[in-house]
């Protein structure tokens, strides 16, 4: 046993590059694991810089001077966080809170209509099976009740660290925009000169990173606004907030599409009922998840990430477990990553053979 370890090590890590490789992973792997909460406004920062320095390369190719590009696409991008806390975030927390309310009576409408299946099918569900079946509905409404107040009471008691990240995330993107060549030099001189497999992976998976993330949030919006002129269209009660659940949905791929139809269904029936206005609301959500998956999820990454759809969906899991909502945003680019790293590590280890 000791001495397939021993060849599996020689086979695998006696190459410095793979060996620089690897500690740099665990490396980052282990930071992420116990101080990742610590570091969210940091996390934050570097993100949305990473997705703000494509709009500064595009306008650089135009030879528009660096720190022009850098101050009209942060001014933009402070307009659009303006907007979303003072238009977007108000309205949608409006909704939340008028659909909250609106459970009860939901309850009550949904418990009669279940009251009567046993009467209309003796032979499939019985009395006793509805009770248990309220009986459990109930306490998750209770159970969803009270986080809702734990959510906003936490919230007000966090009200001044949000206050602080609103000043202290702004500002580290601005500074990691305006001296990214310095950042990005003085990190490497922490590393070893020769770093030439660090260097094959990083460029495989920046691409391919960078194009999806920036594909996803295009995506978000896409889906979101034509949802949200939909639903409007339709008149359908609480339209922005189940046409932003829908937006967020395409974070969780085959999955997530799933689960929003449900709240989507409920509310249109809810409003209308048996009528052909709940079915036309169907069908339309139905014609945009069909568009999403045939026409713009095709057209925004064209074969940007080629991975097998079970190693998604594993990915979503794994990594929402460990990450939660930020786990499942960059489920696919970490997934990414791996796969570049497979594809790279026996490479390195041919070449040196050879």
């Amino acid at each position: 046993m000791l001495k397939l370890v021993n060849d599996w090590y020689r086979r695998h890590f006696t190459d410095p590059q793979v060996a620089i490789l690897a500690l740099l992973l665990v490396l980052g792997a282990s930071i992420l694991y116990a101080i990742g909460d610590v570091l969210t406004p940091l996390l934050a920062a570097i993100i949305i810089a990473y997705l703000l320095d494509g709009a500064v390369s595009m306008l650089k190719k135009y030879k528009v001077p660096r720190l022009v590009a850098i101050l009209s696409t942060f001014s933009v991008f402070i307009i659009l966080l303006l907007i979303v806390l003072f238009i977007l975030a108000p309205l949608l927390f409006r909704q939340a809170t008028q659909f909250v309310l609106e459970i009860p009576k939901m309850f009550a409408q949904g418990q009669t209509l279940l009251m009567q299946l046993p009467e209309k099918y003796p032979n499939i569900i019985s009395e006793q099976q509805v009770s248990e079946l309220l009986i459990g509905i109930r306490t998750q409404i209770t159970d969803f009740s009270q986080l809702v107040v734990s959510f906003s009471l936490s919230s007000v008691s966090d009200l001044l660290t949000f206050m602080v990240y609103l000043v202290v995330v702004p500002l580290l993107i601005f500074f990691f925009l305006k001296d990214k060549e310095i950042i990005i030099n003085w990190f490497k001189a922490f590393l070893p000169t020769d770093r030439s497999l660090v260097s094959q992976v990083w460029h495989e998976m920046n691409g391919k990173i960078a194009g999806y993330v920036r594909g996803k949030f295009a995506e978000i919006v896409v889906v979101w606004v034509i949802t949200y002129v939909t639903f409007m269209v339709f008149n359908l009660n609480y339209a922005m907030l189940l046409s932003f659940a829908v937006g967020i949905s395409v974070l969780i791929p085959y999955v997530g599409a799933a689960l929003v139809t449900i709240p989507v269904a409920i509310v249109a029936y809810f409003q209308w009922g048996y009528t052909t206005e709940t079915l036309y609301v169907i069908i339309a959500y139905g014609i945009i998840q069909f568009l999403d998956g045939n026409l713009l999820v095709p057209l925004l990454f064209s074969e940007m990430v080629n991975l097998h759809p079970a190693a998604i969906i594993t990915a979503v899991l794994l990594f929402g477990g460990l990450w939660g909502v930020w786990g499942v945003f960059f489920a696919i680019p970490l997934a990414t990553l791996i796969h570049a790293i497979i594809n790279s590590w026996p490479r390195a280890q041919k070449e040196l053979e050879e």
